[in-house]
């Protein structure tokens, strides 16, 4: 797998993240570092767990896509650079919160920082690391993308209350589904994107572009990590194939697979996610009826229609290495999925 074959029946190369990432590597350096600088703090426990997760192997991708949208529009000062590690600690911040909510015990392939510190101490260091991503969007000094970012913030935290409500809940609807993801996760990619043509001095149209791109691709992004929870490996995903149907999660393959379902079915689900303990051998019954109904190849093929929204988003700005570039971060992220 891994390689998307053409019309004319010769492999092309597999999407990739890199060309991304050369472009921003600069400026990803100069965030890497402020995000050291950041961390420290008199008390030794304070970066001690926010490096556990930190140096864990994220690609960072909604940094990089700070600093992507704000070179798209021309932008030649630093504070691209301090938004981006704003950016950073507000994600890093969030997965500190959503574990101990989620009572995970996996991140990233390593354990949660609640399995070795505890959830007490998760939730206070995220919190530094909100406070820390706040001064560093005070220091830039921009007041609307302080507005953009501390609104991501407060739809994120409306978004961690609205999973709470959908959780165990096999009543739930694609749309509510979809709603939960847009705050969740897509809200702070659409911030990390509309940020750069702020501080770029662009107007509205290219503010919305951008925020339409990182909304869709958001939206993209988490639909793929629902599809590979059943359908994937563990060394894409960070954590163990399965985690979200052993913790009762509802995603969007669970709410296509109980909606077409027929009683008996149905009541598969709601024993098996309700009652919080599947087995192994509900796991493979949970997958095979996903085959049945073909929903985790639905779910993947309503990531693509996201992505397809995030690349005319884009069609706004003039052909280059960067536009090219973010949109092959699209083709990326869906095809993870592979």
């Amino acid at each position: 797998m891994g390689v998307v074959v053409s019309l004319e029946g010769k492999a092309a190369p597999a999407p990739s993240i890199e060309p991304l990432m050369r472009l921003v590597a600069p400026g990803m350096e100069r965030v890497n570092r402020q995000i050291i600088s950041r961390v420290g703090s008199d008390v030794a426990l304070i970066p001690e767990i926010a490096r556990h997760l930190i140096d864990s192997g994220g690609k960072r991708l909604r940094p990089m896509l700070t600093l992507a949208t704000a070179q798209l529009c021309g932008y030649g000062g630093d504070g691209d650079m301090k938004l981006a590690a704003s950016v950073e600690f507000m994600h890093t911040a969030t997965l500190l919160h959503d574990d101990v909510v989620d009572n995970s015990e996996m991140r990233r392939g390593k354990l949660a920082a609640r399995m070795l510190w505890g959830n007490e101490a998760s939730v206070l260091v995220g919190d530094f690391l909100l406070g820390q991503a706040f001064r560093m969007m005070v220091e830039v000094g921009s007041l609307q993308a302080l507005d953009v970012l501390s609104t991501a913030a407060t739809v994120i935290a409306e978004g961690e209350v609205m999973q709470l409500s959908v959780a165990k809940n096999t009543a739930t609807t694609e749309d509510e589904y979809l709603a939960v993801v847009r705050a969740k996760t897509a809200a702070l990619f659409a911030a990390a994107c509309e940020v750069g043509p702020i501080i770029a001095g662009k107007g509205k149209a290219e503010q919305s572009a951008c925020r339409s791109y990182g909304m869709n691709l958001g939206i993209a992004f988490q639909l793929i990590d629902d599809a590979l929870d059943y359908g994937g490996a563990g060394e894409k995903l960070g954590k163990n194939v399965g985690d979200d149907f052993r913790e009762g999660k509802i995603t969007l393959p669970v709410v296509l697979a109980f909606r077409r379902g027929n009683e008996a079915e149905r009541d598969f689900w709601k024993r098996a996610l309700e009652q919080g303990e599947a087995s192994d051998a509900d796991l493979e019954q949970a997958m095979g009826l996903m085959r049945k109904h073909r929903t985790i190849e639905d779910t993947v093929e309503r990531a693509r229609h996201y992505g397809d929204i995030a690349r005319d988003a884009l069609e706004l700005f003039r052909d280059g290495p960067m536009k090219r570039a973010m949109i092959e971060a699209i083709d990326f992220c869906i095809a993870r999925a592979h």
